[in-house]
């Protein structure tokens, strides 16, 4: 996924802060890897590196500099200063030009810009006590600021006057002052004095509870967590996962063998473990998580956002959150999910019966539960496709994935290569840096790969930018990926699942739309789409880790370097599409939920949950009791945390275009420079300087259909 920055309630903050200044390309750091971690004191440093442009190339953070006590001087003075330049701004004698006011807004905020991409970046990397404690503090104060500044009348009085005379501008200039004013007024620039005030009120209160809910989330991570001390109970695992679960307890000062969650509801270990008592554990560990802490939260904030939705004049906030995307209204998502809900559950039910059949087979009399679907699937999909995935993973090093699949593929496509960077700082040992060059040999950007789990890492797998590209500023993009994969024991090679491979390729393709920026505004640059674009590079990068020649360069075995056979890769590729009916239902019912809980009205008084979770999924036929959505609502963090609340369905609704515009690129060539080229020039370097659906025509020469979808997810053949 595309992370954003900070809460929903001073996100826009990024659009008008952005860093001014460019550093030469030659300063480079002169610690290794090794020594420039960053650090975590709570004592201020003399000189906060904050204050002022990285000396580093293209300004990539100083990470072995900053300090968690040097972020909230930072944020003081970075409010101080964007609030005397928005003022200048505001107060401007002169009447309102597109320079003398959006490009002049396009300009400010270098300081607030700068600590917010650290430190919410930091935040969800290497978070700590000191962290959470800076957020607490630093985001109802970011909120207000924002809020003078959307709710200045006079400021936007001087966007309005541009706005109402923007047919005399074009382009990407065009773009910007629509963007703006559109801000503005979703923002509540219109409203009453008494409506405005109502409605600070509304985003303080929300921006302190979205925060709680998302430390609620992270300190799950660290609480929610199973010591296993029989490790007979572990049967099933492999030795590396077994020495991975030893490592774990042992880092963490405990005996045994520590489980620890990942993101979703459906834990990876379900697949192998053969104890049912363990897997309904685990099971339920993840399921209910953060049931007593967060589930007041979660209704407080659904409501809070339906009745700021109705200050603004939209019947529900799932109204006004798709109202500036390319599906525009909810009508138009039920339309898409519900659509294919039947065609999935159908699908699911099919595998169910097959599922059931294999326990009995196993000798069982149990009825199919949610913590039994993983682990017998895995045994149906081993008799119907012969594949043990323990023989698999050692073709799946990770290293050799990275760097003769990812790489590699990217060099065929783009023209792209990658020089490791040892001497730039980074937040954590674990983490490598490297510059990437155009097949011209001219630098492109840096970027960051963080691949292991840890505490005070948040879950999942994200993408996103430390510094962003624009003409305008001449900056250069600075991107990172992180993913959540286990370390290993000491010593031992990391293998990769293939759905990990898939990950890695996934993230690469938010990492690239990021590098390929070629815009003139900041506001308009990379990533910062409408969400239910902003995936599409991404998804449409994954299927490059299926593509023959790619495969063949990095599915290698780690120990003696011999390629994967050709018969367990038939089968590896032939079970691609297995149990996709569960893994689109469990989508679904996820991004169903997030629609319902933002299709209540102002008033709607919600008690349970649960109950709630229940009747959403019923009145949508996916009330099935052996599949859970993907994130119940405790733990929802795209919905309830981040910026994706009434948007999940955009991965879906992304996922159109992604598998049409692969579907073009494989009937015009596939995997060559010229569709790389044509797909960077027409999408990825266009960022949101354009109508994006017209991105995607002058790419593919047409809208997309959903028919390669259905065949990418094995639902229709």
């Amino acid at each position: 996924m595309r992370k954003t920055l900070i809460t929903t309630a001073v996100s826009a903050a990024l659009m008008l802060s952005a860093c001014s200044e460019q550093s030469t390309d030659t300063a480079m750091a002169s610690k290794t890897t090794a020594e420039a971690t960053a650090t975590t004191k709570t004592t201020a440093t003399t000189e906060n590196v904050l204050l002022t442009p990285s000396p580093l190339q293209y300004m990539a953070p100083q990470f072995d500099k900053i300090n968690t006590a040097d972020f909230l001087p930072a944020f003081e003075q970075g409010m101080q200063e964007h609030k005397t330049e928005i003022a200048t701004i505001t107060h401007n004698a002169d009447a309102a030009t597109f320079e003398n006011t959006i490009v002049a807004l396009e300009k400010t905020g270098a300081i607030l810009d700068r600590t917010q991409r650290v430190f919410f970046n930091l935040n969800g990397l290497i978070s700590d006590d000191d962290f959470i404690n800076v957020e607490a503090q630093a985001v109802p104060k970011l909120t207000a600021h924002m809020d003078n500044i959307y709710l200045d009348e006079t400021l936007f009085a001087r966007v309005q006057a541009i706005y109402n005379n923007k047919a005399t501008l074009t382009g990407e200039d065009l773009r910007l002052v629509e963007m703006y004013y559109d801000r503005f007024v979703r923002a509540g620039a219109e409203l009453s004095a008494d409506d405005k005030a109502k409605m600070r009120e509304l985003n303080g209160e929300l921006a302190k509870l979205e925060t709680s809910f998302s430390q609620n989330v992270l300190k799950s991570f660290k609480d929610d967590v199973i010591i296993v001390e029989d490790k007979a109970m572990l049967d099933g695992l492999s030795d590396n996962d077994i020495a991975s679960l030893a490592a774990a307890a042992k880092a963490a000062g405990k005996t045994g063998y520590m489980i620890t969650l990942v993101n979703t509801t459906t834990q990876p270990l379900l697949s192998s473990l053969k104890n049912r008592d363990l897997r309904k554990k685990l099971w339920e560990t993840s399921a209910y998580r953060a049931m007593d802490t967060n589930s007041p939260l979660n209704i407080k904030i659904a409501q809070l956002r339906a009745e700021k939705a109705k200050l603004l004049g939209y019947p529900t906030w799932a109204a006004y959150s798709t109202g500036d995307q390319m599906a525009k209204s909810p009508e138009a998502v039920y339309g898409i999910l519900d659509d294919l809900a039947p065609k999935a559950l159908e699908k699911a039910k099919i595998e169910a019966a097959d599922i059931q059949a294999e326990i009995v087979k196993d000798g069982k009399d149990f009825t199919l539960e949610p913590w039994d679907w993983a682990y017998y699937a895995e045994k149906v999909r081993a008799a119907k496709y012969d594949l043990d995935d323990s023989l698999v993973k050692p073709y799946f090093e990770m290293n050799t994935v990275l760097t003769d699949g990812l790489f590699f593929a990217m060099e065929k496509l783009y023209g792209i290569t990658f020089k490791s960077r040892t001497d730039l700082p980074v937040w954590h040992q674990d983490v490598t840096a490297y510059e990437i060059f155009n097949k011209d040999g001219s630098s492109l950007g840096l970027f960051y790969l963080d691949m292991y789990a840890r505490p005070g890492k948040r879950g999942g797998a994200w993408m996103d930018e430390l510094v962003n590209q624009s003409f305008l500023k001449n900056t250069k993009p600075v991107v990172y990926n992180a993913l959540n994969v286990p370390k290993p024991a000491q010593g031992q090679p990391t293998l990769l699942t293939f759905d990990e491979v898939s990950t890695l390729f996934h993230e690469f393709g938010h990492a690239i739309h990021g590098l390929y920026s070629q815009v003139n505004y900041p506001s308009l640059a990379g990533t910062l789409t409408a969400r239910d674009f902003v995936e599409f590079p991404s998804q449409a990068n994954e299927d490059w880790s299926i593509d023959p020649a790619v495969l063949a360069n990095y599915a290698k075995h780690y120990q003696t370097g011999e390629p994967i056979p050709a018969e367990l890769l038939a089968k590896v590729l032939k079970a691609h599409t297995f149990n996709q009916g569960f893994g689109t239902v469990e989508y679904l019912a996820a991004a169903l939920l997030d629609m319902e809980w933002h299709s209540i009205p102002a008033g709607t008084e919600i008690t349970d949950v649960a109950a709630f979770e229940k009747q959403a999924l019923a009145k949508h036929g996916l009330d099935y009791g052996p599949i859970a959505p993907r994130y119940k609502t405790t733990y929802f963090s795209h919905s309830f945390g981040g910026g994706y609340s009434a948007g999940y369905y955009a991965y879906l609704w992304t996922e159109v275009l992604a598998a049409d515009s692969f579907a073009y690129m494989m009937a015009n060539g596939g995997l060559t420079e010229e569709n790389g080229q044509k797909y960077r020039d027409a999408v990825l370097s266009k960022g949101n300087s354009q109508d994006l659906m017209q991105s995607y025509i002058d790419f593919a020469g047409k809208k997309p259909s959903t028919d390669a979808l259905l065949k990418r997810r094995g639902l229709v053949h």
